[in-house]
């Protein structure tokens, strides 16, 4: 149904969701083209955050394309196939913003906390195989709840209360029994939600210690700066995320699941390049040098 029962106001969100994706694309993709051609951006920092822009680009494309599409024609319709498709994508690429958010944060953990033994923790082959398997988790539970979407019956209204297959308000028109599926899919948030932002949160417990202990102001300044950016990012993805995610599908509101889903599927993804270019002069200054080619 995505924006329809607003008729008036089409051409006006077609042209913010539309301004909102370009600059999404343009500012995800300049920090990966920065960070690839500038060896001093070779760090284990860097090789997670162009991961994330990476993310960032391919979840708001798996949803805003098809929104742009529908808006356009006023043909609101998907095929079965291609909503179970759509939501697949849009969960894995969730689920691996949580997990890489959570390796991010035990990076700058070590490097804070641990900086002696950073070159030896954060090697490449453990770069890798975080990323790897963040990957390899987030396919798993995707695919697991997909297939038991699958199996759903759909007997009363094929009208979804939303702007993409989302998770909830398919549940919510599904004749089937859902018991089952709501306990699995809880089951799965805790591990792709709460589980990472509990590492998340125990990270900044201690680098929050450990800055408490530098004597200069300076140096406080320095490291909270450069961990501001990263808790930003969780803040704005976290509270949405859990604001429609951790409810029952009984108590789903469809205006609230838009309002927060606008937020996570296309603001954050929109803002992360600016949070983290905007806040780091060596980042700044590889896009000055990129842009300067």
């Amino acid at each position: 149904m995505g924006f329809s029962e607003h008729p008036e106001q089409q051409p006006l969100l077609f042209t913010l969701f539309l301004g909102m994706y370009l600059v999404t694309l343009f500012g995800n993709v300049l920090i990966i083209l920065a960070i690839g051609s500038d060896e001093h951006l070779h760090t284990p920092m860097y090789f997670f955050l162009a991961n994330l822009s990476f993310i960032d680009t391919c979840f708001t494309s798996t949803i805003v394309p098809k929104v742009l599409t529908n808006i356009q024609t006023q043909h609101h319709t998907i095929s079965h196939a291609g909503c179970l498709l759509q939501m697949y994508f849009f969960m894995v690429l969730a689920m691996l913003d949580d997990f890489l958010l959570a390796v991010m944060a035990y990076d700058r953990y070590v490097a804070i906390c641990l900086p002696l033994h950073y070159i030896t923790i954060m090697c490449p082959q453990r770069c890798l195989f975080l990323v790897v398997t963040s990957w390899l988790c987030s396919n798993l539970l995707a695919l697991s709840l997909t297939l038991q979407m699958a199996q759903a019956s759909f007997c009363a209204s094929h009208s979804i209360p939303h702007f993409f297959c989302d998770l909830l308000p398919l549940l919510k028109l599904s004749c089937s029994d859902t018991q089952t599926f709501q306990l699995m899919m809880f089951a799965e948030a805790a591990v792709s939600g709460v589980v990472p932002l509990t590492c998340v949160l125990v990270s900044y417990a201690h680098i929050t210690h450990t800055i408490l202990k530098i004597p200069s102001t300076e140096g406080k300044h320095k490291v909270f700066s450069t961990c501001g950016s990263h808790l930003t990012v969780v803040t704005l993805f976290y509270g949405t995320v859990f604001l429609v995610y951790f409810q029952p599908s009984s108590s789903y509101s469809a205006d609230t699941g838009i309002v927060a889903s606008i937020v996570y599927t296309m603001v954050t993804p929109m803002l992360n390049p600016f949070i983290y270019s905007l806040r780091n002069k060596d980042m700044k200054g590889a896009l000055w040098r990129l842009v300067c080619l």
